[in-house]
């Protein structure tokens, strides 16, 4: 792939990250792709996280302080907003890129038009890098309609994963509004949805990205017991996207019922993994 065919913005939240932050901002700097921008939002953090930053002279890195913390959503949604390519990879501050995902993503989405986005399958590890085990994405790998995909998703389970598992057309992300407020704990899920709608989805069979799973990391809170939580906001998730995947009682019934036996046993997993490690 040409180097320079396109620019990539990778987008990274961060608040509180001094700890982790360096170790994502390596694997994104060593990318066998480097056409990139680092587009860094720090949503007014207490700790040194924008001295770790700053202790990278890269200059595709571009380094952003909000006056007053925004949320969740405010600084993921203000990341995007700040990338300047047309090709999007929103990725949280503790987690790892492998060398070749950004270019095998890229490679993908400039196949066809019509694919909006990416997703691939995420290697779980704990802070101290130890291998939990493998999110899986949809079982079959390859192109997808993105309706037919978000419906089986919003049934069954969320096949799209995590930020770090994808990578998205910023326009399709403006269409639909970028992430919802609404939501404190799914509001990736939500905009996977939202987006996938719109063309293909491309599920590569790479695992591209390593996830951490830590006891006080937004995931870790929900799996290790805030499963009501998360339940309630994927009722919400329901009321708002079943009429669109043309969702039957039953389906609606069917997915509330595996939300929240998964949630549960996430949580059971979880617990077990991280008192291990």
């Amino acid at each position: 792939m040409n180097k320079n065919s396109e620019k990539v913005s990778i987008c990274i939240p961060t608040y509180n990250n001094a700890d982790v932050i360096g170790a994502t901002l390596e694997g994104i700097l060593h990318q066998t792709y480097q056409n990139l921008e680092v587009v860094i939002v720090d949503d007014a953090s207490t700790d040194d996280t924008i001295q770790v930053i700053e202790r990278y002279k890269d200059s595709r890195i571009k380094l952003w302080q909000n006056d007053k913390n925004l949320g969740m959503a405010g600084n993921w949604n203000r990341c995007v907003e700040l990338a300047s390519s047309k090709y999007i990879k929103l990725v949280c501050a503790d987690d790892i890129l492998v060398p070749e995902c950004v270019e095998t993503e890229l490679r993908a989405m400039l196949s066809q038009r019509k694919v909006v986005m990416t997703i691939n399958d995420s290697i779980m590890v704990n802070s101290q890098k130890k291998k939990l085990g493998v999110f899986g994405r949809y079982p079959k790998k390859g192109l997808m309609d993105g309706r037919k995909l978000a419906r089986k998703a919003l049934i069954v389970n969320n096949y799209f994963g995590m930020p770090c598992a994808v990578m998205f057309r910023k326009d399709i992300f403006e269409k639909v509004g970028g992430f919802d407020d609404s939501y404190k704990y799914i509001l990736d899920f939500d905009l996977w949805l939202s987006m996938a709608v719109y063309g293909m989805v491309d599920v590569l069979p790479q695992k591209l990205n390593y996830f951490m799973i830590r006891r006080d990391s937004n995931t870790g809170k929900v799996l290790s017991g805030e499963q009501k939580a998360y339940y309630d906001e994927h009722v919400f998730l329901l009321n708002k996207h079943a009429a669109r995947l043309k969702l039957t009682t039953f389906n609606v019934w069917f997915s509330k019922l595996s939300r929240k036996a998964r949630t549960m046993g996430y949580g059971l997993w979880m617990k077990c993994m991280l008192r291990k490690g």
